[in-house]
């Protein structure tokens, strides 16, 4: 009896510990918790505000890159919009008032490949599947030591800008042998004639005149004259004026030849951006007099057989260059080596003329 009770005393004082140890567990517990629970709200709290601080730094960086890139997305993104009076200018003062990026050669090839833009292929399907509104020549052009290397990405960079040019005077073209057909002309046919007459320079309202200066380049002998012009990308009237054919002007924006002989006070004349000197090439071989014997030519092959044919045109530029007849064998080589000719057919979808994941 005593041994039992003595057992007992022991359980019963196991017990008190037990219940002693219970309480200032939780009694430790729930004065810890506090400071905890403030602990876990102060790091999850200064946690966020790194988030938010790295997040707002991160959109200022992205909103700046945006800002950055934005004029080449809007070019990008440019539909052609043949308006009447959208060429009363034609060196475009609305693209010359553009800010223009200059993106690397390595940028643009892979913008190209992302596209499968391909010159074989373009040769193969005859079309352009990529539209081009590059502003300027990269640097990396004159550096590029592989000649093959350096003309390809010269001609798709130059291709898509030449294309889309005759594309627009192509679709004037329709339209004025629309307006030539009727028989009434209406009030809003000669507003846009008188537009084109002043384009194209053509004097007293004069339609055969309007109808031989109102056509395109072809494709292969643009293409030639802006190589031969600028040693395939490299020179400094490209590099500086985006001055893709070597125009001379008295009067202009220009560049000063750094050799240039005294007497002579021509500089040549620079743009804003490769479109204009486009633009500026057809018009000057579409209206200047020096090239009235190639456009008669031009028009008799289309009275003929409606296809252009550059290397028999190239003959009616000697004027073009100091050299005479030698720049015209230059060119014919250009074309030849080169087959330039495989792109005088080419045409570019309507569809495309945005490049895709550009920023």
């Amino acid at each position: 009896m005593k041994k039992f009770l003595k057992k007992k005393q022991v359980n019963s004082n196991l017990n008190f510990f037990k219940t002693l140890f219970a309480s200032l567990f939780i009694i430790l517990v729930f004065s810890i918790l506090p400071s905890s629970v403030s602990f876990i709200k102060n790091n999850l709290k200064s946690n966020q505000v790194i988030l938010n601080s790295s997040k707002q730094s991160f959109d200022e960086i992205l909103e700046k890159q945006n800002k950055k890139n934005k004029i080449v997305k809007d070019n990008i993104n440019n539909r052609f919009s043949w308006n009447i009076f959208d060429d009363i200018d034609v060196f475009g003062k609305d693209e010359e008032d553009q800010d223009p990026q200059r993106l690397s050669a390595s940028t643009i090839e892979e913008l190209f490949r992302e596209n499968g833009y391909d010159l074989d292929t373009v040769k193969k399907t005859k079309l352009v599947n990529v539209g081009n509104q590059l502003t300027k020549l990269p640097k990396e052009l004159k550096n590029i030591e592989s000649p093959q290397k350096k003309k390809k990405l010269f001609i798709k960079i130059v291709l898509p800008l030449i294309i889309e040019e005759n594309l627009k005077i192509r679709f004037d073209r329709k339209k004025l042998f629309e307006i030539l057909n009727k028989n009434n002309t209406s009030t809003i046919d000669k507003a846009w004639l008188e537009v084109k007459f002043k384009q194209y320079g053509v004097k007293n309202n004069d339609l055969s005149k309007l109808k031989i200066r109102m056509d395109e380049i072809p494709v292969s002998l643009a293409i030639a004259q802006a190589a031969k012009e600028t040693g395939w990308g490299s020179s400094r009237f490209a590099q500086e004026g985006n001055a893709l054919f070597g125009q001379w002007t008295w009067s202009g924006d220009g560049i000063k030849p750094l050799e240039v002989e005294k007497d002579k006070k021509h500089k040549v004349a620079k743009f804003k951006i490769l479109k204009a000197s486009v633009r500026a090439y057809q018009r000057n071989l579409n209206t200047h007099s020096s090239y009235k014997k190639f456009r008669i030519e031009r028009a008799i092959q289309r009275d003929n057989d409606q296809k252009l044919d550059s290397l028999k045109l190239v003959n009616f530029l000697d004027k073009y260059a100091e050299t005479g007849k030698e720049y015209t064998e230059v060119l014919k080589k250009i074309i030849n080596q080169n087959s330039l000719t495989d792109f005088d057919d080419v045409d570019i979808l309507p569809t495309s003329l945005k490049m895709k994941n550009l920023i």
